[in-house]
Protein backbone atom coordinates (compact mmCIF):
# COMPACT_ATOMS: atom_id res chain seq x y z
CA UNK A 1 0.00 0.00 0.00
CA UNK A 2 2.85 2.18 0.79
CA UNK A 3 4.30 2.46 -2.52
CA UNK A 4 0.66 3.08 -3.80
CA UNK A 5 -0.49 6.12 -4.92
CA UNK A 6 -4.44 6.66 -3.19
CA UNK A 7 -7.16 7.59 -5.15
CA UNK A 8 -9.85 9.82 -4.06
CA UNK A 9 -12.87 8.99 -5.67
CA UNK A 10 -15.75 12.07 -5.40
CA UNK A 11 -19.20 12.65 -3.67
CA UNK A 12 -21.72 12.08 -6.05
CA UNK A 13 -24.65 14.41 -5.87
CA UNK A 14 -28.55 13.15 -6.96
CA UNK A 15 -29.58 15.46 -9.42
CA UNK A 16 -32.10 18.09 -8.08
CA UNK A 17 -31.40 17.71 -4.76
CA UNK A 18 -29.42 20.19 -3.12
CA UNK A 19 -26.81 18.53 -1.08
CA UNK A 20 -26.38 18.12 2.45
CA UNK A 21 -23.47 20.10 4.27
CA UNK A 22 -21.38 18.04 6.32
CA UNK A 23 -21.01 17.66 9.52
CA UNK A 24 -17.37 17.67 11.44
CA UNK A 25 -16.55 14.86 13.71
CA UNK A 26 -13.44 16.13 15.54
CA UNK A 27 -11.42 13.22 17.43
CA UNK A 28 -8.88 13.91 20.20
CA UNK A 29 -5.56 12.09 20.55
CA UNK A 30 -3.71 10.66 23.63
CA UNK A 31 -2.72 12.79 27.08
CA UNK A 32 -6.02 14.81 25.92
CA UNK A 33 -10.44 15.18 25.94
CA UNK A 34 -12.53 16.14 23.50
CA UNK A 35 -12.50 20.06 25.18
CA UNK A 36 -9.25 20.15 23.61
CA UNK A 37 -10.98 20.92 20.46
CA UNK A 38 -13.21 23.84 22.17
CA UNK A 39 -11.35 26.59 20.23
CA UNK A 40 -11.44 24.98 16.90
CA UNK A 41 -15.24 23.95 17.36
CA UNK A 42 -16.25 28.38 17.76
CA UNK A 43 -14.32 28.77 14.93
CA UNK A 44 -16.47 25.66 12.95
CA UNK A 45 -19.41 26.85 14.73
CA UNK A 46 -18.95 30.94 13.53
CA UNK A 47 -19.04 29.58 10.03
CA UNK A 48 -22.08 27.59 10.39
CA UNK A 49 -21.01 23.77 10.36
CA UNK A 50 -22.35 21.31 12.67
CA UNK A 51 -19.75 19.55 14.75
CA UNK A 52 -19.45 16.72 16.91
CA UNK A 53 -16.01 16.47 19.38
CA UNK A 54 -16.59 12.79 20.97
CA UNK A 55 -14.96 10.62 23.48
CA UNK A 56 -12.21 8.97 22.22
CA UNK A 57 -11.94 5.88 24.52
CA UNK A 58 -8.16 5.51 23.98
CA UNK A 59 -8.30 1.82 24.95
CA UNK A 60 -6.91 0.23 21.66
CA UNK A 61 -7.47 1.15 17.85
CA UNK A 62 -9.56 -1.72 17.36
CA UNK A 63 -11.83 -0.62 19.71
CA UNK A 64 -11.75 2.95 19.57
CA UNK A 65 -12.38 3.21 15.93
CA UNK A 66 -15.21 0.99 16.44
CA UNK A 67 -17.07 3.00 18.97
CA UNK A 68 -15.97 6.08 16.19
CA UNK A 69 -17.60 4.07 13.33
CA UNK A 70 -20.93 3.55 15.55
CA UNK A 71 -20.89 7.52 15.96
CA UNK A 72 -20.61 8.43 12.22
CA UNK A 73 -22.99 5.82 11.14
CA UNK A 74 -25.27 7.63 13.12
CA UNK A 75 -24.87 10.98 11.43
CA UNK A 76 -27.35 11.67 8.14
CA UNK A 77 -24.96 13.80 6.90
CA UNK A 78 -21.57 13.80 4.80
CA UNK A 79 -19.03 14.02 7.27
CA UNK A 80 -15.17 15.23 7.84
CA UNK A 81 -13.50 13.68 10.12
CA UNK A 82 -10.58 15.25 12.05
CA UNK A 83 -8.07 13.91 14.39
CA UNK A 84 -5.21 15.05 16.14
CA UNK A 85 -2.45 13.03 17.66
CA UNK A 86 -3.32 9.40 17.90
CA UNK A 87 -6.49 10.52 16.86
CA UNK A 88 -5.14 10.04 12.98
CA UNK A 89 -5.02 6.66 13.37
CA UNK A 90 -8.33 5.97 14.73
CA UNK A 91 -9.52 8.21 11.78
CA UNK A 92 -7.42 6.20 9.28
CA UNK A 93 -9.27 2.80 11.02
CA UNK A 94 -12.59 4.54 11.18
CA UNK A 95 -13.86 4.69 7.59
CA UNK A 96 -17.22 5.12 6.77
CA UNK A 97 -19.58 5.30 3.47
CA UNK A 98 -20.53 8.62 4.55
CA UNK A 99 -16.85 9.97 5.23
CA UNK A 100 -15.59 12.09 2.43
CA UNK A 101 -12.87 14.22 3.98
CA UNK A 102 -9.96 13.51 6.33
CA UNK A 103 -8.14 15.69 8.14
CA UNK A 104 -4.63 15.37 10.57
CA UNK A 105 -3.57 17.87 12.73
CA UNK A 106 -0.13 16.46 14.08
CA UNK A 107 -1.97 12.74 13.32
CA UNK A 108 -0.80 9.68 12.61
CA UNK A 109 -1.90 8.68 9.45
CA UNK A 110 -0.79 4.71 9.15
CA UNK A 111 -0.58 2.37 6.32
CA UNK A 112 -2.22 -1.30 6.78
CA UNK A 113 -0.67 -3.51 8.72
CA UNK A 114 1.42 -0.59 10.87
CA UNK A 115 1.46 0.73 14.54
CA UNK A 116 2.39 4.10 15.68
CA UNK A 117 5.49 2.93 17.71
CA UNK A 118 6.61 1.76 13.64
CA UNK A 119 6.35 5.25 12.44
CA UNK A 120 7.89 6.85 15.32
CA UNK A 121 10.82 4.23 15.51
CA UNK A 122 11.55 5.29 12.01
CA UNK A 123 12.75 8.99 12.34
CA UNK A 124 14.81 10.52 14.70
CA UNK A 125 13.53 10.42 18.61
CA UNK A 126 11.59 13.45 19.96
CA UNK A 127 11.78 14.31 23.70
CA UNK A 128 8.18 13.45 24.33
CA UNK A 129 8.11 9.30 23.78
CA UNK A 130 11.39 9.37 26.41
CA UNK A 131 10.82 7.51 29.39
CA UNK A 132 11.77 10.46 31.81
CA UNK A 133 8.52 11.90 29.90
CA UNK A 134 6.10 9.13 30.08
CA UNK A 135 5.22 7.01 32.89
CA UNK A 136 3.45 4.16 33.28
CA UNK A 137 0.02 3.13 35.13
CA UNK A 138 -1.00 0.19 36.46
CA UNK A 139 -3.82 -1.48 34.72
CA UNK A 140 -7.76 -0.29 35.73
CA UNK A 141 -9.26 -3.53 36.74
CA UNK A 142 -8.06 -7.40 36.50
CA UNK A 143 -10.63 -7.56 33.68
CA UNK A 144 -8.12 -4.92 31.53
CA UNK A 145 -4.36 -6.17 32.02
CA UNK A 146 -3.28 -3.71 29.61
CA UNK A 147 -1.22 -0.59 31.75
CA UNK A 148 -1.34 2.64 30.77
CA UNK A 149 0.72 5.79 29.61
CA UNK A 150 0.77 9.40 30.65
CA UNK A 151 3.18 12.00 30.83
CA UNK A 152 5.21 13.22 34.04
CA UNK A 153 3.27 16.58 34.82
CA UNK A 154 6.36 18.34 35.35
CA UNK A 155 7.50 17.25 31.54
CA UNK A 156 4.01 18.40 30.23
CA UNK A 157 4.37 21.71 28.93
CA UNK A 158 7.80 20.78 27.58
CA UNK A 159 7.15 18.28 25.25
CA UNK A 160 3.46 18.87 24.24
CA UNK A 161 2.59 22.06 24.65
CA UNK A 162 5.19 24.44 24.77
CA UNK A 163 3.59 27.59 22.97
CA UNK A 164 1.42 27.71 25.82
CA UNK A 165 0.91 29.70 28.81
CA UNK A 166 2.35 27.93 31.99
CA UNK A 167 -0.88 28.43 33.51
CA UNK A 168 -3.14 26.33 31.05
CA UNK A 169 0.10 23.65 30.75
CA UNK A 170 -0.43 22.95 34.34
CA UNK A 171 -3.92 22.62 34.25
CA UNK A 172 -3.66 20.21 31.03
CA UNK A 173 -1.12 18.43 32.97
CA UNK A 174 -3.58 16.98 35.61
CA UNK A 175 -6.28 16.59 33.69
CA UNK A 176 -4.95 14.65 31.19
CA UNK A 177 -6.26 11.41 30.08
CA UNK A 178 -3.61 8.15 29.72
CA UNK A 179 -4.03 5.92 26.67
CA UNK A 180 -3.76 1.96 27.16
CA UNK A 181 -0.08 0.87 26.24
CA UNK A 182 -0.94 -1.63 23.67
CA UNK A 183 -2.62 1.17 21.50
CA UNK A 184 0.93 2.23 20.62
CA UNK A 185 1.66 -1.48 19.30
CA UNK A 186 -1.76 -2.10 17.55
CA UNK A 187 -1.74 -2.40 13.99
CA UNK A 188 -4.30 -0.65 11.53
CA UNK A 189 -6.45 -1.78 8.88
CA UNK A 190 -6.78 -0.65 4.97
CA UNK A 191 -6.31 2.92 5.64
CA UNK A 192 -8.79 5.31 4.94
CA UNK A 193 -6.82 7.90 3.27
CA UNK A 194 -6.29 5.10 0.46
CA UNK A 195 -9.78 6.17 -0.58
CA UNK A 196 -10.53 9.80 0.94
CA UNK A 197 -9.21 12.92 0.07
CA UNK A 198 -7.28 14.12 3.01
CA UNK A 199 -5.66 17.13 4.19
CA UNK A 200 -2.63 17.42 6.88
CA UNK A 201 -1.44 20.05 9.32
CA UNK A 202 1.91 19.88 10.06
CA UNK A 203 3.55 21.00 13.67
CA UNK A 204 6.64 22.39 12.91
CA UNK A 205 7.63 22.49 16.92
CA UNK A 206 6.30 19.29 17.52
CA UNK A 207 8.17 17.29 20.09
CA UNK A 208 5.77 14.55 20.69
CA UNK A 209 5.56 13.34 16.89
CA UNK A 210 8.78 14.56 14.56
CA UNK A 211 7.49 17.12 12.20
CA UNK A 212 9.95 14.83 9.39
CA UNK A 213 6.90 11.90 10.38
CA UNK A 214 4.72 14.18 10.05
CA UNK A 215 5.87 15.46 6.72
CA UNK A 216 6.36 11.51 5.35
CA UNK A 217 2.63 10.74 6.57
CA UNK A 218 1.43 13.32 4.70
CA UNK A 219 3.19 13.00 1.76
CA UNK A 220 2.60 9.60 1.64
CA UNK A 221 -1.21 9.60 1.16
CA UNK A 222 -0.86 12.80 -0.70
CA UNK A 223 -2.51 15.17 1.74
CA UNK A 224 -3.04 18.95 0.93
CA UNK A 225 -0.70 19.64 3.15
CA UNK A 226 -0.64 22.77 5.86
CA UNK A 227 2.78 24.01 7.53
CA UNK A 228 1.55 25.06 10.88
CA UNK A 229 4.30 26.63 13.50
CA UNK A 230 2.94 25.04 17.17
CA UNK A 231 3.92 22.38 19.40
CA UNK A 232 1.83 19.06 19.07
CA UNK A 233 -1.08 20.86 20.93
CA UNK A 234 -2.05 22.24 17.75
CA UNK A 235 -5.66 22.43 18.12
CA UNK A 236 -4.83 24.81 21.55
CA UNK A 237 -2.60 27.11 20.64
CA UNK A 238 -3.36 27.32 16.71
CA UNK A 239 -7.07 26.65 16.45
CA UNK A 240 -7.60 29.40 13.71
CA UNK A 241 -5.37 27.74 11.44
CA UNK A 242 -6.57 24.29 12.30
CA UNK A 243 -10.39 25.19 11.84
CA UNK A 244 -9.36 27.27 8.33
CA UNK A 245 -7.99 23.87 6.67
CA UNK A 246 -10.95 21.91 8.27
CA UNK A 247 -13.62 24.69 6.43
CA UNK A 248 -11.55 24.13 3.49
CA UNK A 249 -11.64 20.18 3.74
CA UNK A 250 -15.56 20.73 4.19
CA UNK A 251 -16.05 22.73 1.21
CA UNK A 252 -15.86 26.32 3.02
CA UNK A 253 -12.62 27.32 2.32
CA UNK A 254 -12.36 31.16 1.80
CA UNK A 255 -10.02 34.04 2.30
CA UNK A 256 -7.49 32.52 5.07
CA UNK A 257 -5.37 35.24 4.98
CA UNK A 258 -1.69 34.47 6.76
CA UNK A 259 -2.64 31.75 9.19
CA UNK A 260 -0.07 29.32 7.25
Amino acid sequence: MAGEPPTHPEVTEVPGRTPLPPTVVLVHGAFTDASSWAGVIRHLHATGLRVYAPANPLRGLAHDAAYLRSVVGRIGTPVVLAGHGYGGAVITEADADNVVALCYVAGFGLDAGESLLDVTNRFPPVPGLNPTAVAGLPARSPADPDSELYIRPERFLDVYAADLAPRVGSVLSVTQRPIARGALTARSGPPAWARKRSWYAIATADRMLSPTAQRFMAQRMAATERVVDGSHALVLSRPDAVAAMIREAAGQSGDHGNLY
